[in-house]
This record gives C-alpha cells, sequence and structure tokens, in this order.
C-alpha cells in the first residue's frame, strides 16, 4: 500500500532492505580524459593529449549500481564477453556488491562506449558492439531460471538501450512470473525496439521516447502534448504508472493514462546527462517498492537525477548526496 507524501529518509531506510533485479543490456562506459591544445597537421582535428583513463558501469549494470549505492541489493543480467572489457566490467560490479546474474557469456563482445573529454566537454563517443543478435536470451533454461529469480526480489527494472537482450517474449514470461509474485516491474523503453509488453508497473521514456511510442514522433515541436501522449501509452501498453522525464522542463507523472501534475526539474548545474535515466528508473522503481506513491517516488528520483547530472561522467547518487540536496523541511 503506498503512502502518501513519504519522505526521502523514510524512502531510504526502506530502501535497505530491498532486493531489485535488474534486466537488459549491460555495457561498460570508458573516459577519455585529456586536453587538446593544436590542430593534427595530419587532418584538420583537434590532437588530444590523454591524461588518464577512466572505467566504470553502464546502461543496465549502470541501474544496479546506482540500487546498490541508495542501500538495495542489486542482481544484474546480461550479457557480459569473454573479453578484457567483461573482465572490467565483472570487477566494478563485484567490488560495488552488485551481484552478477549466471548466463552464458554469448557470442559478440562486451558493448562498451568510450568517450573522450576535453575540459570536462565531449569531444566525441566510440561504440564498441556486435549485431543485436549476439546479446539475445534465448536459452530456455536461463529463461526459466531467471523467471524463478524475479519472484525472489522485491522489484524488477528492464533497462532496454536496444542493443538486443530484452526480447518481447523475454519480458512476457519474466513479468508475468513477477506479477504473480506481486512484486514491481518497470521499464525503461528504447522505442525502435517496439517490444510487446502490458500491464507494468512503470515506465520511463524520455521525451523524444514517449512521442515515439504514442506514434506522434516528429509532430511536435511546441509545448508537450501531456493529455495525447499518456492516453495513447495507456492504451497501448497499460503501465500503471508513466513518468516522462522533460529535460529542463522537469518530469511528467501520468496514473492510468491521466496526466496529473508536472515537478520541476532539481537539478542546479548539469554538465552531464548520461546515465541519468538510469539513476531515474533505479531510484523510482525503489521508491515505489519502499511504499511510496507516485509523487513521492518521482520527487525522489528527481533529487537523486538533479546529484548526478551535476557530475562529469556516467555517475551514482549516495543517501547523504540525496538528502544534502533537498530542502530543509523535506
Amino acid at each position: 500500500m503506498a503512502s502518501p507524501s513519504l519522505a526521502a529518509n523514510v524512502i531510504l531506510e526502506r530502501i535497505r532492505s530491498l532486493k531489485v533485479l535488474v534486466i537488459g543490456d549491460v555495457m561498460l562506459d570508458h573516459t577519455i580524459w585529456g586536453d587538446a591544445v593544436r590542430i593534427s597537421p595530419e587532418a584538420p582535428v583537434p590532437v588530444v593529449e590523454v591524461e588518464r583513463d577512466t572505467w566504470s558501469a553502464g546502461g543496465a549494470a549502470n541501474v544496479a549500481l546506482n540500487a546498490t549505492t541508495l542501500g538495495a541489493s542489486a542482481t544484474v543480467v546480461g550479457r557480459i564477453g569473454r573479453d578484457e572489457a567483461g573482465r572490467r566490467l565483472r570487477r566494478l560490479l563485484s567490488d560495488a556488491g552488485v551481484r552478477l546474474f549466471p548466463l552464458p557469456a554469448g557470442d559478440g563482445p562486451t558493448i562498451q562506449k568510450t568517450r573522450v573529454m576535453v575540459r570536462r566537454q565531449q569531444l566525441c563517443r566510440l561504440d564498441r558492439e556486435a549485431d543485436p543478435t549476439a546479446y539475445s536470451l534465448s536459452e530456455d533454461d536461463a529463461i526459466d531460471a531467471l523467471a524463478r529469480a524475479a519472484a525472489d526480489h522485491d522489484a524488477i527494472v528492464f533497462s532496454d538501450y536496444a542493443k538486443g537482450f530484452l526480447t518481447s517474449p523475454l519480458l512476457a514470461r519474466i513479468s508475468a512470473a513477477a506479477r504473480d509474485a506481486d512484486r514491481i516491474v518497470a521499464l525503461d523503453p528504447k522505442p525502435r525496439r517496439d517490444l510487446d509488453f502490458r500491464d507494468f508497473d512503470l515506465l520511463t521514456p524520455n521525451r523524444k521516447e514517449a512521442l515515439e511510442m504514442a506514434g506522434m514522433a516528429g509532430e511536435y515541436r511546441g509545448a508537450f502534448p501531456a493529455e495525447e501522449v499518456c492516453r495513447a501509452l495507456w492504451k497501448r501498453h497499460r503501465t500503471r504508472n508513466l513518468v516522462v522525464t522533460l529535460g529542463e522542463d522537469g518530469m511528467l507523472l501520468s496514473r492510468r493514462g491521466r496526466p496529473g501534475h508536472t515537478i520541476p526539474t532539481a537539478a542546479r548545474e548539469v554538465f552531464d546527462v548520461s546515465g541519468a535515466g538510469d539513476t531515474v528508473i533505479g531510484s523510482l522503481t525503489l521508491a515505489l517498492a519502499a511504499g511510496a506513491d507516485l509523487a513521492s517516488a518521482a520527487h525522489f528520483a528527481n533529487a537523486a537525477a538533479g546529484v548526478v547530472v551535476a557530475k562529469v561522467g556516467t555517475a551514482t547518487v549516495t543517501p547523504e548526496e540525496l538528502l544534502a540536496s533537498l530542502p530543509p523541511t523535506t
């Protein structure tokens, strides 16, 4: 039973007893930090003098990392290759206390995004990945084991980065097991995958994704058409709670196809939005599983995202950082 106006400190305390299962496209985020003070004599491009390299968990792995940082127990499910990137990602997750669900490694390389940062600005991004068929999960035994695991967790988060791990049959099988056990089921979608799903507890598209899912891509350049989008997504997917992230315009909340109010963004400074969606879906799902109503959960997630986007690179938020970002009366 959801509690109205649940305070952030109460939500955080309850999160400590929760277990979340994150399923989706896991990846390794690699950042090259440096400076560029001259143009190459070989081509009209900057020469970057590399100062250091950093690595962090990305995609579904970052959702799980965010959940663990907030105090929950997290298990992540996704394809990790047998390469150096995969070994590095496994170490990062293990060191952070995130459990890895045992799966066959798959045929493709570990998905890796490399961002080149010059003076805290992203110069370019390099992606390493294979065809989506290399990452899909088709082993019946693994899917059955995953369905059993879903029933043993308080919440299940599907994190779709359109890399191929999530399929409509997989969503149907796991979500059915979760619903039978009365668990929270959430999805951070990528519309170009056109996955078939219904009756989830939470959906968190951004503005562009929501318009595309509603069949309105390219039609709106002005104010966000909240009523039309909420009605269309409810008709197609029957998701009980919809939260559309609108960037600087905040978050639109909707229950059962009826648009509610929009809460303003909590971000005071925005250095990097990389991974902010991971923070939103993770913190929102945990807050709902902790008993918060949608408004309280959204304010909680909004505060968490506000902390993360003020950091450079894929990042997480601690309970202390989250509480410090809130007004004294919250």
